[in-house]
């Protein structure tokens, strides 16, 4: 049976989130900015460690706070499947610190707000536009020594323009979703394998 997991990116405005669901995708970056208007699902199919799994990555556009609850996520249709998701990718650009500022806010509404057990929810930072490296706002070490110690998440830096660890940041979430899925079923998992691009298909 093929496992669906769904993933939702969410960022501020400018930061590249779509451009590394296409580039992971479709092998495409494209110049133009085009700011993300409404809520748009991809369905690529991934191999890991030999198992096959359907993702539904949902590109979010800009939204001023994570879903309190259902009925809020629903009343907002930038927000459907937000809450449920398996797993959260927030994108930052390396460069701007208010971007930063708003993945900080949006993840501790993620830890406060979703059912459950929020801790086991898997979150991934991810610093893009790694290409304008010299324009950073703060060491790479201090962002992932905040991330990974303080707020107990993962953390990749990319580019979305040059294709640098965009299948790695994806790869990365894939395999600390799957082991604690498996986790809560009490059953032993060793992870290994990886991420093979080119099996990588739109459905």
């Amino acid at each position: 049976m093929v496992e669906t997991l769904s993933i939702a990116v969410i960022g501020a405005p400018g930061v590249g989130k779509t451009s590394i669901i296409r580039q992971f995708i479709y092998n495409d970056f494209s110049e133009v900015y085009t700011p993300t208007r409404t809520r748009y699902v991809y369905r690529p199919s991934v191999i890991l460690n030999g198992n096959m799994y359907e993702l539904k990555v949902l590109d979010v556009p800009p939204i001023s706070s994570f879903p309190a609850s259902t009925s809020q996520e629903w009343l907002d249709l930038r927000c459907r499947g937000v809450r449920n998701a398996n797993a959260y990718i927030l994108v930052y650009d390396i460069c701007c610190v208010e971007s930063f500022e708003y993945v900080k806010m949006i993840r501790q509404q993620i830890v406060e707000n979703r059912e459950g057990s929020s801790s086991e929810v898997p979150i991934l930072v991810v610093g893009n536009k790694r290409d304008l490296q010299r324009q950073r706002f703060m060491p790479r070490r201090a962002v992932s020594v905040l991330v990974k110690k303080t707020w107990k998440c993962g953390y990749v830096e990319c580019s979305a323009k040059f294709n640098w660890h965009v299948v790695l940041l994806f790869k990365e979430l894939l395999g600390i979703a799957v082991a604690r899925a498996m986790r809560q079923n009490h059953t032993s998992i060793r992870l290994q394998g990886a991420l093979q691009r080119n099996r990588c298909t739109v459905m």
